[in-house]
Protein backbone atom coordinates (compact mmCIF):
# COMPACT_ATOMS: atom_id res chain seq x y z
CA UNK A 1 0.00 0.00 0.00
CA UNK A 2 1.22 3.51 -0.81
CA UNK A 3 1.54 6.25 1.77
CA UNK A 4 2.99 9.75 1.75
CA UNK A 5 5.54 11.20 4.14
CA UNK A 6 7.43 14.43 4.71
CA UNK A 7 10.71 14.19 2.84
CA UNK A 8 12.10 17.71 3.33
CA UNK A 9 11.09 21.16 4.56
CA UNK A 10 12.06 24.75 3.80
CA UNK A 11 11.17 28.29 4.75
CA UNK A 12 11.81 31.90 3.86
CA UNK A 13 11.25 35.17 5.74
CA UNK A 14 12.06 38.63 4.31
CA UNK A 15 14.97 40.42 5.95
CA UNK A 16 12.98 43.57 6.74
CA UNK A 17 11.46 43.48 10.22
CA UNK A 18 8.82 45.77 11.74
CA UNK A 19 8.81 45.59 15.54
CA UNK A 20 6.12 46.58 17.98
CA UNK A 21 8.24 49.59 18.87
CA UNK A 22 8.16 50.60 15.20
CA UNK A 23 4.37 50.33 15.20
CA UNK A 24 4.14 52.58 18.24
CA UNK A 25 5.37 55.37 15.98
CA UNK A 26 2.75 54.60 13.31
CA UNK A 27 -0.51 53.92 15.17
CA UNK A 28 -1.99 54.30 18.63
CA UNK A 29 -0.69 51.09 20.19
CA UNK A 30 2.06 49.77 22.45
CA UNK A 31 4.39 46.81 22.67
CA UNK A 32 2.68 45.71 25.90
CA UNK A 33 -0.81 45.90 24.36
CA UNK A 34 0.21 43.88 21.29
CA UNK A 35 2.09 41.23 23.24
CA UNK A 36 -0.73 40.75 25.73
CA UNK A 37 -3.37 40.23 23.03
CA UNK A 38 -1.43 38.47 20.27
CA UNK A 39 1.98 37.32 21.52
CA UNK A 40 3.60 38.98 18.48
CA UNK A 41 6.72 41.11 18.95
CA UNK A 42 7.73 41.57 15.31
CA UNK A 43 6.66 40.80 11.76
CA UNK A 44 8.57 40.38 8.47
CA UNK A 45 7.69 42.67 5.57
CA UNK A 46 8.73 41.97 1.98
CA UNK A 47 10.77 44.55 0.09
CA UNK A 48 9.38 46.02 -3.14
CA UNK A 49 11.42 43.64 -5.31
CA UNK A 50 10.14 40.53 -3.50
CA UNK A 51 7.14 38.61 -4.80
CA UNK A 52 5.02 35.68 -3.75
CA UNK A 53 6.90 33.66 -6.37
CA UNK A 54 10.38 34.70 -5.26
CA UNK A 55 9.65 33.85 -1.63
CA UNK A 56 8.06 30.54 -2.64
CA UNK A 57 11.12 29.67 -4.73
CA UNK A 58 13.50 30.37 -1.84
CA UNK A 59 11.53 28.11 0.51
CA UNK A 60 10.99 25.42 -2.15
CA UNK A 61 14.70 25.17 -2.99
CA UNK A 62 15.47 24.49 0.66
CA UNK A 63 12.77 21.82 0.86
CA UNK A 64 13.96 20.08 -2.30
CA UNK A 65 17.57 20.20 -1.10
CA UNK A 66 16.57 18.79 2.29
CA UNK A 67 14.73 15.94 0.55
CA UNK A 68 17.92 15.10 -1.41
CA UNK A 69 15.96 15.28 -4.64
CA UNK A 70 16.51 17.29 -7.81
CA UNK A 71 13.93 19.75 -9.15
CA UNK A 72 13.29 17.37 -12.07
CA UNK A 73 12.09 14.74 -9.57
CA UNK A 74 9.12 16.85 -8.51
CA UNK A 75 5.95 15.47 -10.07
CA UNK A 76 3.45 18.10 -8.92
CA UNK A 77 3.45 21.62 -7.45
CA UNK A 78 0.67 22.87 -5.17
CA UNK A 79 0.94 26.49 -4.05
CA UNK A 80 -1.35 27.91 -1.37
CA UNK A 81 -1.71 31.69 -1.43
CA UNK A 82 -4.22 34.49 -1.04
CA UNK A 83 -1.80 36.97 -2.64
CA UNK A 84 -0.96 35.68 -6.15
CA UNK A 85 1.45 37.61 -8.32
CA UNK A 86 -1.04 37.60 -11.20
CA UNK A 87 -4.73 36.87 -11.65
CA UNK A 88 -3.46 34.26 -14.12
CA UNK A 89 -1.42 32.24 -14.75
CA UNK A 90 -1.31 30.69 -11.31
CA UNK A 91 1.65 31.48 -9.09
CA UNK A 92 2.44 27.75 -9.04
CA UNK A 93 3.29 27.99 -12.74
CA UNK A 94 5.54 30.99 -12.07
CA UNK A 95 7.21 28.96 -9.31
CA UNK A 96 7.60 26.02 -11.68
CA UNK A 97 9.51 28.23 -14.11
CA UNK A 98 11.65 29.72 -11.33
CA UNK A 99 12.68 26.23 -10.21
CA UNK A 100 13.41 25.03 -13.76
CA UNK A 101 10.83 22.24 -13.52
CA UNK A 102 9.15 21.10 -16.72
CA UNK A 103 5.94 19.29 -17.58
CA UNK A 104 4.33 18.54 -14.24
CA UNK A 105 0.93 19.70 -12.95
CA UNK A 106 1.14 23.01 -11.09
CA UNK A 107 -1.79 24.85 -9.55
CA UNK A 108 -2.79 27.32 -6.83
CA UNK A 109 -5.26 26.83 -4.01
CA UNK A 110 -6.90 29.63 -2.03
CA UNK A 111 -7.96 28.63 1.46
CA UNK A 112 -6.46 31.58 3.36
CA UNK A 113 -4.58 30.56 6.52
CA UNK A 114 -5.66 26.92 6.10
CA UNK A 115 -4.02 26.71 2.68
CA UNK A 116 -1.00 24.67 3.73
CA UNK A 117 -3.01 21.87 5.38
CA UNK A 118 -5.39 21.90 2.40
CA UNK A 119 -2.36 21.55 0.11
CA UNK A 120 -0.92 18.67 2.11
CA UNK A 121 -4.27 16.88 2.02
CA UNK A 122 -4.52 17.22 -1.77
CA UNK A 123 -0.91 16.10 -2.24
CA UNK A 124 -1.48 13.07 -0.01
CA UNK A 125 -4.43 11.98 -2.17
CA UNK A 126 -2.42 12.22 -5.40
CA UNK A 127 0.44 10.21 -3.90
CA UNK A 128 -1.75 7.49 -2.35
CA UNK A 129 -3.55 6.96 -5.67
CA UNK A 130 -0.25 6.63 -7.55
CA UNK A 131 -0.60 9.80 -9.61
CA UNK A 132 2.58 11.38 -8.20
CA UNK A 133 5.67 10.26 -6.31
CA UNK A 134 7.02 13.59 -5.09
CA UNK A 135 4.78 16.63 -4.54
CA UNK A 136 6.03 20.09 -3.64
CA UNK A 137 3.61 21.92 -1.34
CA UNK A 138 4.26 25.62 -0.71
CA UNK A 139 2.45 28.34 1.20
CA UNK A 140 3.61 31.83 0.22
CA UNK A 141 2.06 35.16 1.17
CA UNK A 142 2.67 38.87 0.61
CA UNK A 143 -0.12 39.58 3.04
CA UNK A 144 1.26 42.90 4.32
CA UNK A 145 0.40 44.49 0.97
CA UNK A 146 -3.24 44.05 1.95
CA UNK A 147 -2.69 45.67 5.34
CA UNK A 148 -3.86 49.18 6.21
CA UNK A 149 -0.94 50.41 8.32
CA UNK A 150 -3.26 52.93 9.97
CA UNK A 151 -5.58 50.21 11.28
CA UNK A 152 -4.15 49.12 14.61
CA UNK A 153 -6.47 46.12 14.86
CA UNK A 154 -4.91 44.39 11.81
CA UNK A 155 -1.49 45.92 11.09
CA UNK A 156 -0.11 44.36 14.27
CA UNK A 157 -0.91 40.84 13.11
CA UNK A 158 0.27 40.08 9.60
CA UNK A 159 3.62 39.18 8.11
CA UNK A 160 5.14 37.94 4.85
CA UNK A 161 6.94 34.69 4.17
CA UNK A 162 6.90 31.23 2.62
CA UNK A 163 6.95 27.67 3.95
CA UNK A 164 7.44 24.52 1.90
CA UNK A 165 7.73 20.77 2.07
CA UNK A 166 8.16 17.80 -0.24
CA UNK A 167 5.76 14.90 0.28
CA UNK A 168 7.04 11.62 -1.14
CA UNK A 169 5.61 8.16 -1.62
CA UNK A 170 6.68 5.58 0.96
CA UNK A 171 5.69 2.11 2.15
CA UNK A 172 4.95 2.99 5.78
CA UNK A 173 2.35 5.50 7.02
CA UNK A 174 3.51 9.11 7.16
CA UNK A 175 0.29 11.08 6.86
CA UNK A 176 -2.13 9.13 9.02
CA UNK A 177 -5.23 11.31 8.83
CA UNK A 178 -6.49 14.55 7.30
CA UNK A 179 -9.63 16.54 8.05
CA UNK A 180 -10.84 19.62 6.14
CA UNK A 181 -13.79 21.96 6.70
CA UNK A 182 -15.28 25.21 5.40
CA UNK A 183 -18.31 27.37 6.15
CA UNK A 184 -18.94 30.31 3.85
CA UNK A 185 -21.60 31.80 6.12
CA UNK A 186 -18.80 33.61 7.93
CA UNK A 187 -17.28 35.25 4.85
CA UNK A 188 -17.81 38.77 6.20
CA UNK A 189 -15.92 38.27 9.47
CA UNK A 190 -12.48 38.22 7.82
CA UNK A 191 -11.82 39.31 4.25
CA UNK A 192 -9.98 41.57 1.83
CA UNK A 193 -11.27 42.90 -1.46
CA UNK A 194 -9.97 41.99 -4.89
CA UNK A 195 -8.79 44.89 -7.09
CA UNK A 196 -10.52 43.53 -10.20
CA UNK A 197 -13.76 42.54 -8.47
CA UNK A 198 -17.16 44.29 -8.55
CA UNK A 199 -17.75 43.33 -4.93
CA UNK A 200 -17.10 46.90 -3.75
CA UNK A 201 -15.35 45.86 -0.54
CA UNK A 202 -12.19 47.34 0.94
CA UNK A 203 -8.91 46.17 -0.60
CA UNK A 204 -7.46 46.09 2.91
CA UNK A 205 -7.88 43.27 5.40
CA UNK A 206 -11.10 43.65 7.39
CA UNK A 207 -11.56 41.58 10.54
CA UNK A 208 -14.07 41.33 13.34
CA UNK A 209 -11.50 40.12 15.82
CA UNK A 210 -13.69 38.99 18.69
CA UNK A 211 -15.96 36.88 16.48
CA UNK A 212 -13.02 35.37 14.60
CA UNK A 213 -11.30 34.47 17.87
CA UNK A 214 -14.41 32.77 19.22
CA UNK A 215 -15.09 30.80 16.06
CA UNK A 216 -11.43 29.75 15.74
CA UNK A 217 -11.20 28.48 19.30
CA UNK A 218 -14.48 26.53 19.01
CA UNK A 219 -13.68 25.06 15.58
CA UNK A 220 -10.11 24.07 16.39
CA UNK A 221 -11.06 22.74 19.79
CA UNK A 222 -13.67 20.44 18.24
CA UNK A 223 -11.30 19.51 15.42
CA UNK A 224 -8.37 18.38 17.55
CA UNK A 225 -10.65 16.54 19.96
CA UNK A 226 -12.21 14.65 17.03
CA UNK A 227 -8.80 13.84 15.52
CA UNK A 228 -7.63 12.36 18.80
CA UNK A 229 -10.83 10.35 19.21
CA UNK A 230 -10.93 8.97 15.65
CA UNK A 231 -7.29 7.89 15.82
CA UNK A 232 -7.43 6.54 19.37
CA UNK A 233 -4.80 8.98 20.57
CA UNK A 234 -4.19 10.18 24.08
CA UNK A 235 -2.33 13.39 24.79
CA UNK A 236 0.97 11.60 25.37
CA UNK A 237 0.97 10.15 21.84
CA UNK A 238 1.32 13.53 20.13
CA UNK A 239 4.90 14.77 20.21
CA UNK A 240 4.23 18.18 18.68
CA UNK A 241 1.25 20.38 17.93
CA UNK A 242 2.10 22.62 14.94
CA UNK A 243 -0.66 25.23 14.76
CA UNK A 244 -1.32 28.14 12.48
CA UNK A 245 0.53 31.03 14.08
CA UNK A 246 -2.25 33.61 14.35
CA UNK A 247 -2.48 34.47 18.02
CA UNK A 248 -0.89 32.93 21.11
CA UNK A 249 -4.25 32.86 22.91
CA UNK A 250 -5.86 30.73 20.18
CA UNK A 251 -2.86 28.39 20.23
CA UNK A 252 -3.01 28.06 24.02
CA UNK A 253 -6.75 27.32 23.92
CA UNK A 254 -6.23 24.61 21.29
CA UNK A 255 -3.40 22.99 23.24
CA UNK A 256 -5.57 23.02 26.35
CA UNK A 257 -8.35 21.17 24.50
CA UNK A 258 -5.81 18.44 23.64
CA UNK A 259 -4.40 18.41 27.14
CA UNK A 260 -0.99 19.25 25.71
CA UNK A 261 1.57 21.29 27.66
CA UNK A 262 2.87 24.32 25.79
CA UNK A 263 6.31 22.68 25.81
CA UNK A 264 4.94 20.37 23.09
CA UNK A 265 3.71 23.20 20.85
CA UNK A 266 5.82 24.72 18.09
CA UNK A 267 5.48 28.49 18.60
CA UNK A 268 6.85 30.98 16.08
CA UNK A 269 4.14 33.65 16.29
CA UNK A 270 6.29 35.92 18.48
CA UNK A 271 8.92 36.41 15.77
CA UNK A 272 7.04 35.46 12.58
CA UNK A 273 3.62 37.05 13.07
CA UNK A 274 0.69 35.70 11.07
CA UNK A 275 1.97 34.64 7.64
CA UNK A 276 -1.39 33.15 6.56
CA UNK A 277 -0.91 30.14 4.26
CA UNK A 278 2.85 30.14 4.93
CA UNK A 279 2.38 29.85 8.67
CA UNK A 280 2.18 26.09 9.28
CA UNK A 281 4.95 25.33 6.79
CA UNK A 282 7.24 27.91 8.38
CA UNK A 283 6.53 26.56 11.88
CA UNK A 284 7.22 23.00 10.72
CA UNK A 285 10.50 24.00 9.09
CA UNK A 286 11.51 25.94 12.20
CA UNK A 287 10.85 22.91 14.38
CA UNK A 288 12.85 20.62 12.08
CA UNK A 289 15.83 22.93 11.66
CA UNK A 290 16.10 23.78 15.35
CA UNK A 291 16.17 20.07 16.18
CA UNK A 292 12.93 20.12 18.16
CA UNK A 293 11.17 17.83 15.67
CA UNK A 294 12.89 14.49 15.10
CA UNK A 295 12.25 11.56 12.79
CA UNK A 296 9.50 9.35 14.16
CA UNK A 297 7.74 12.16 16.01
CA UNK A 298 3.96 12.32 15.72
CA UNK A 299 2.83 15.77 14.58
CA UNK A 300 -0.62 17.32 14.59
CA UNK A 301 -0.78 20.28 12.21
CA UNK A 302 -3.87 22.50 12.26
CA UNK A 303 -5.08 25.82 10.89
CA UNK A 304 -8.06 28.14 10.75
CA UNK A 305 -8.60 30.96 8.26
CA UNK A 306 -10.95 33.20 6.33
CA UNK A 307 -13.83 31.51 4.60
CA UNK A 308 -14.05 30.21 7.23
CA UNK A 309 -11.79 27.29 6.42
CA UNK A 310 -10.10 24.97 8.89
CA UNK A 311 -8.39 21.60 8.91
CA UNK A 312 -5.70 19.31 10.28
CA UNK A 313 -3.10 16.80 9.24
CA UNK A 314 -1.85 14.03 11.55
CA UNK A 315 1.55 12.84 10.36
CA UNK A 316 4.46 10.81 11.63
CA UNK A 317 7.61 12.65 10.70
Amino acid sequence: MRYSGINGTGGYLPAKVVTNKDLEKMVDTSDEWIMERTGISQRHVAEEHETTTSMAAAAAKKAIEASQLKPKDIGMIILATSTPDRAFPGTACLLQEALGIRNCPAFDISAACSGFVYGMTIANAFIKTGQANHVLVVGSELITRYVDWKDRSTCILFSDGAGALVLSAQESPGIMATDLHADGRYKDLLYAGCPYSRDNVSPYIQMKGHEVFRKAVNALGSLVTQVAKENNLDKDAIDWLIPHQANHRIIQATAKKLGLPMEKVIMTVKDHGNTSAASVGLALDHGVRTGQIKRGDLLLMEAFGAGFTWGSVLVQY
